[in-house]
Order: C-alpha cells, then structure tokens, then sequence
C-alpha cells in the first residue's frame, strides 16, 4: 500500500538549543536580536521553554536543569561547536541593528559570495547573518566602507 504525503509536508526546520540561563537569553533574542515570543511553557512559574520568531526563522530554547531528576550538569557552554546560518536579505543592515541593541558581533566580512556576521548567544551557539554580495571575497566592512 503507497502513501501519499502532502506535497509540502516539511514546512520548517527549528533548532532547539538548551539553554543555562533562560531570562539571559530571552534578552538577548529579543531584546538584541528583535525577536518575538511566539510560544511559551511555564510550568512553575517562569518560561522554562520558548519559541522565539523573527520574519521566517525561529528557534526553540529549553533551559535545563542542574539538579532534580533530569539534571543536566554541562561542562562549559552548549553551544559551543554548534551553528546556524540565517540568509538575509541584507545582513550589514542587521550590524547595524544588533551594534545598536548593544549585541558584539565580529566585522563583517565576505565570504562565498556573501556579506557574513558572526555572533554568539550566551550559551556559545553561533549565529551567521549572511546575504549575497559582489563585493570581492575576504574584504573586510572596514576596508569596504574606506573605499
């Protein structure tokens, strides 16, 4: 017997970064990142586990527990190792936004044909912003910004 699947069944894929500090990362995505909460579970009180959303990226993040019966004890940051990549439409635009939320990020630069910037959330995951260009590879904003 064939199933047949609707023909756009997978319509999204989400990350789910576990976090230390929930209310660290809550500011950080949506108060330097412009993020929104679009979901929320609270089980005792406070989010525990959030879906945050800006235009068509989200990501879920779960706070995990260091003690009790589904304790976690991490050595260092999770996410340390781990990347997402966001396509924009212009990620320069994006520096300018984050530098402004007060958000480090490292100097943009190309690379593959693309205008990249780099940051870290507070557990260690990295974030690439990146949109096309025909800016040359390796230029630096710097460098670019002078000329």
């Amino acid at each position: 017997m064939q199933e047949y699947l609707p023909s756009k069944n997978i319509q999204q894929a989400v990350p789910f970064f576990a976090v230390a500090d929930m209310e660290a990362s809550i500011r950080f995505y949506v108060e330097g990142l412009g993020f929104e909460i679009i979901a929320r579970w609270e089980p005792r009180g406070k989010i525990e586990w959030c879906c945050v959303q800006r235009e068509g990226a989200a990501i879920m993040l779960q706070e995990y527990h260091t003690e009790g019966p589904d304790a976690w004890k991490p050595e260092g940051k999770v996410g340390v190792g781990v990347s997402i990549c966001f396509i924009c439409e212009d990620a320069l635009a994006l520096y300018h936004e984050f530098i402004a939320n007060g958000i480090s990020t490292t100097e943009p630069f190309v690379g593959n044909n693309m205008w990249v910037i780099n940051l870290y959330d507070p557990d260690g995951y990295t974030l690439n912003f990146e949109s096309s260009t025909d800016v040359p590879e390796e230029t630096r904003y710097s460098e670019w910004e002078q000329a």
